[in-house]
């Protein structure tokens, strides 16, 4: 069964770091794209970060530059480094499987993509 779980988040003052880990089980792991997505109240669900297979990356616009999505074939893990948070960054974050980095970031999720229970991250002073 697949299992995805994020963890990491928190509160964190702008201008902060902060780094959110998915611990993932039940399918193969290394075949894999996966992605970071976020939803701030009000808003939309959007993609923020991709990694595929071979750890090639693609950023939406609102992060690019701020934000680091790694992976760690050995442990079955995505990470996500973000720096210089804005207010604005808050939203709860989603760890995603099987989504499509070779896409604009409005078309990584498809049907076949499964998701985290997410974690919130609050960024304030």
């Amino acid at each position: 069964q697949l299992q995805l779980a994020e963890s990491g988040g928190g509160l964190v003052q702008p201008g902060g770091s902060m780094r959110l880990s998915c611990v993932t089980s039940g399918f193969p792991f290394d075949r894999y794209a996966m992605g970071w997505f976020r939803q701030a109240p009000g808003k939309e669900r959007e993609g923020i970060s991709c990694i595929n297979s071979r750890a090639g990356t693609n950023y939406a616009d609102s992060v690019k530059g701020r934000f680091t999505i790694s992976r760690d074939n050995t442990k079955n893990t995505i990470y996500l480094q973000m720096n210089s948070l804005k207010t604005e960054d808050t939203a709860v974050y989603y760890c995603v499987a099987n989504v499509d980095c070779s896409v604009p970031p409005y078309a990584w999720n498809n049907p076949d993509a499964s998701w985290g229970q997410g974690t919130q991250v609050t960024v304030s002073s």
